[in-house]
């Protein structure tokens, strides 16, 4: 585990499905993650499968991250800069861009 963590690990659950993992420094904080706008509008952008990680009316939840999900973040956190940005592991495989011709 990263020695210089100011917070704990947890993870967003959109409808029940694991989607994200990130950092905070309490509880209250992680659960105010929820309520942006901007994360609901990102994650309705992204796909798994084919559907959106989230939609308009989804519920999300919050709760600190299992081992598994920490060791996803933590690789996260290995693999990118040192950055003040706030990381979101993803716990879902992603789609690609659709790079199909027009």
């Amino acid at each position: 585990m990263t020695s210089d963590r100011l917070g704990a690990i947890y993870a967003i659950d959109v409808n029940g499905r694991p989607t994200i993992a990130f950092e905070a420094k309490s509880f209250r904080e992680a659960r105010e993650l929820c309520k942006e706008e901007w994360l609901r509008g990102d994650l309705g952008a992204l796909t798994s499968n084919g559907f959106p990680l989230c939609s308009v009316d989804a519920r999300l939840t919050v709760r600190r991250a299992t081992e598994d999900e920490r060791r996803i973040y933590e690789e996260a956190e290995q693999s990118v800069q040192a950055s003040d940005d706030l990381l979101l592991a993803y716990l879902v495989e992603l789609d690609g861009p659709d790079l199909s011709p027009k």
